[in-house]
């Protein structure tokens, strides 16, 4: 293994260690990160905007500021590079919700979330695929390429944060940020291997997030490492005042929580198993795993008691009404007039702006966006609003009542992450309601706004990464991340180490090659 290749495998908080005591240089983990995306691309394809000159013009501000003033005041991961989805605007980095109807568009201002981790120092790689504006369980509907699963080339990594997911499991990156509307950091977490974390709703600022569903979008971290994970949203959490769904509280202790988990000390937690997220629908290797988990908590102190949500098997049915109806109403300023794309009626046309409006969303937009619309301008129709919108909000409710008496009896619920291994390209395209199941046991917390997390679990019986998901109280994130890092930990003993070194890498193994030559 080279000493790029090495640099590149280890986590977040290792490579800060490095940069604090003056082992490696934030330009050199930059360009380290920049020669993998050149050898990985061709094979991943996660990000559709590389911008390799800023990231170097931030890495060498940072490594001018650590010479002349240290790392006092910094953030742990100050320094380390991270890559975006392409759903946070990036002031002067080209954005487009992987949309053709924003190519090319570039915002004249930052996200918070950019904005905090500017002030960091955390050099920004580039813009990550997705589906289009987030709407997808499989990165297959960019407007632009699909993303690869770097376990097998010929799977899809998830979505719709496939390109983030990828990117992070791939080594292309250290850390990511994602945004999560129904599972869109989770479920791409558990086909790629890495951990995917949705804050508590309002938790993290989504002022500069490109709004889908605006009651359920968040903005959340991808790493490789639940400390990592942590120590990222402690940087891009907290209040703000831009974003009117912001909670006006500190970030609760994250990182130290996930540092006391490595202790693997879990007595005194109660685990609850969520009754209704398994059983008939999920492949044998995910139960599998989930259940040798579930077993190494109650190894490590947890008591696991069995809880019932009875109303979580409608969540799916009332978020397909909830998502569509908010995305029809965002959806609605793409019109060609302000920003975007536009594209003029044919001649013989009326060229009135109704017809303009018309021809730039029939160009601009990808089926399932369409899909979508027409989905949610018919739920929330006259004469179908009570009936459809409605009754799915009174779900949304007993959703949020079953997680409340849930964390009643248990401190964290569990659950798997996707009921299924990464499925090969095409196998879900045809039929969109078998797409759609893949986010059955990530929704409910969309739904609730609690915060979740996916972490690996280990390999199914495919050789596929599986993913085992937390579930914690509102505003209580710091709950999740302590058994999290439990698990992690012990499921590494088990493994011989983090289960990213368990990908076969040939790009890496191209470049460790090229740079030995």
């Amino acid at each position: 293994m080279s000493a790029q290749e090495e640099l590149v495998k280890q986590s977040a908080s290792d490579m800060a260690a490095q940069l604090r005591s003056g082992q490696v240089s934030s330009r050199e983990l930059v360009q380290a990160h920049l020669d993998v995306i050149e050898a990985a691309e061709p094979s991943i394809d996660a990000f559709l905007q590389v911008s390799a000159d800023q990231a170097l013009e931030q890495a060498d501000a940072f490594d001018k500021r650590m010479a002349h003033e240290g790392a006092e005041g910094l953030p742990e991961l100050a320094g380390v590079p991270i890559a975006i989805k392409d759903m946070i605007v990036t002031k002067g980095i080209t954005t487009t919700a992987a949309s053709k109807i924003l190519e090319g568009w570039v915002p004249p201002y930052d996200a918070t979330v950019i904005k905090k981790l500017k002030a960091a120092g955390m050099p920004i790689l580039g813009k990550t695929n997705l589906d289009e504006f987030a709407q997808g369980s499989s990165t297959e509907h960019s407007a632009f390429k699909p993303t690869h699963n770097p376990w097998d080339t010929e799977r899809v990594p998830g979505g719709s944060g496939g390109g983030s997911a990828s990117a992070v499991g791939a080594f292309e990156a250290p850390l990511a940020l994602g945004t999560d509307t129904g599972g869109s950091i989770r479920q791409p977490g558990s086909l790629t291997g890495t951990v995917g974390v949705k804050p508590t709703y309002g938790g993290v600022s989504r002022f500069g997030a490109i709004a889908m569903a605006s009651s359920l979008d968040q903005i959340g971290p991808v790493s490789r490492s639940v400390l990592d994970a942590a120590l990222l949203q402690e940087i891009i959490g907290g209040y703000d005042r831009r974003d009117s769904t912001s909670i006006p509280k500190p970030v609760p202790p994250l990182a130290q929580a996930a540092r006391q988990g490595q202790k693997r000390d879990l007595k005194g937690l109660k685990v609850g198993l969520v009754k209704e997220l398994g059983g008939e629908g999920y492949q044998p290797g995910v139960e599998a795993r989930f259940n040798e988990a579930v077993s190494l908590l109650e190894s490590m102190g947890a008591e696991v008691v069995q809880v019932s949500c009875p109303h979580f098997p409608y969540a799916l049915a009332a978020y397909y009404i909830i998502m569509p109806s908010e995305v029809s109403s965002n959806l609605a300023r793409y019109d060609g007039m302000r920003y975007g794309l536009r594209v003029m009626p044919p001649d013989g046309v009326p060229q009135t702006a109704a017809n303009m409006m018309a021809a730039t969303r029939e160009a601009g937009f990808g089926d399932e966006v369409k899909r979508r619309i027409i989905l949610g301008i018919y739920a929330l129709s006259a004469g179908y609003y009570d009936a459809w919108y409605g009754s799915a909000q009174k779900v949304r409710t007993l959703v949020i009542r079953d997680f409340e008496k849930a964390f009643e009896q248990a401190d964290v619920l569990v659950s798997p992450t996707s009921p299924t291994t990464a499925f090969r390209f095409g196998e879900k395209m045809d039929d969109p309601l078998a797409m759609y199941l893949n986010d059955v046991a990530t929704i409910p917390a969309n739904l609730a706004g609690t915060p979740a997390m996916s972490i690996p679990a280990g390999l199914s019986d495919d050789g596929l990464p599986v993913g085992f998901q937390f579930f914690a109280p509102q505003m209580r994130d710091e709950v999740m991340y302590r058994p999290a890092a439990a698990l992690e930990a012990a499921l590494e003993e088990q493994w011989g180490g983090p289960i990213s070194q368990k990908l076969s890498t040939p790009w890496l193994d191209g470049l460790a090659q090229g740079s030995n030559k």
